[in-house]
């Protein structure tokens, strides 16, 4: 029997990058994965891929800033598969620029997507998992969560923001059987981190090379980006852990570039 059978987990901004990686991670290990993004043909496609192998998918568009298209979007799922077990909330955006040069209508945006975004979920979500008096919540935060880098304060602000949330609601959950964790991922070869690397190369004054060497990978043991199945793995082990002993904590996924 593997280990999610049966179980609906759903994963935004999960049509690429790392929610892709951790769908598929999921329906591999007999899930069904809910597929929410704001683009739903590609949403759309990573069902379809996931449900040619594995179980059953489900494609949902979801703009996780808008209270009503969240709402529609779990109860969607609900309806179709009868429970909501996991809720992985991974959907965000980059934007780099200096505090000094920084607008409002940017810092808000990031804010909203990461912050508005994880809150209005697990909200939803939790209506479900308290029903049934079982479920777990993984946010997807960052080192950011822990360390602070230059030009990345709205991002910083709103993954030390997600550490916050992810304990209330375990304190919160505790007695419904419901777990919050972290997951904190280094740089990920996503093209949100390969847009980052031209813009802080002319933000910065460097090469391209520079940016990855000596910015982004400088602080681990290797020299090596973390991969999308890395950040997988651990959520699944959030996930699936089967008591309240692992709640209200953060695991960073690294490389070693943040140690705690």
């Amino acid at each position: 029997m593997a280990r999610f059978d049966g179980k609906v987990a759903l994963v935004t901004g999960a049509a690429s990058g790392i929610g892709r990686e951790i769908a598929i991670a999921f329906a591999r290990e007999g899930g069904h994965a809910v597929i929410a993004d704001l683009n739903m043909a590609a949403a759309q496609a990573t069902a379809d891929e996931i449900g040619k192998s594995g179980p059953a998918a489900l494609a949902v568009a979801m703009d996780v800033t808008d209270e009503a298209q969240v709402q529609r979007g779990v109860d969607q799922a609900a309806q179709k598969f009868g429970r909501i077990d996991v809720l992985v909330s991974n959907a965000g955006i980059q934007i780099i620029k200096p505090v000094h040069e920084l607008p409002l209508g940017d810092w808000k945006k990031l804010l909203s997507i990461h912050l508005d975004g994880a809150f209005l979920t697990t909200r939803a979500c939790l209506k479900y998992m308290y029903q049934a008096k079982a479920g777990a919540i993984v946010y997807i935060g960052s080192v950011h969560s822990k360390e602070a880098s230059k030009l990345k304060a709205p991002y910083v602000t709103a993954k030390h923001g997600l550490i916050g949330l992810c304990k209330v609601v375990a304190k919160e959950g505790a007695e419904y059987n419901v777990r919050a964790n972290v997951v904190c991922p280094g740089y990920v070869r996503t093209p949100l981190v390969d847009r980052q690397i031209p813009e802080q190369a002319r933000t910065l004054g460097i090469t391209e090379e520079q940016v990855i060497k000596d910015v982004m990978l400088r602080d681990t043991v290797d020299g090596v980006f973390t991969t999308t199945d890395d950040v997988a793995q651990a959520v699944l082990h959030f996930a699936g852990f089967p008591t309240n002993a692992l709640t209200g904590q953060s695991m960073v996924v690294s490389h070693g570039w943040f140690m705690q």
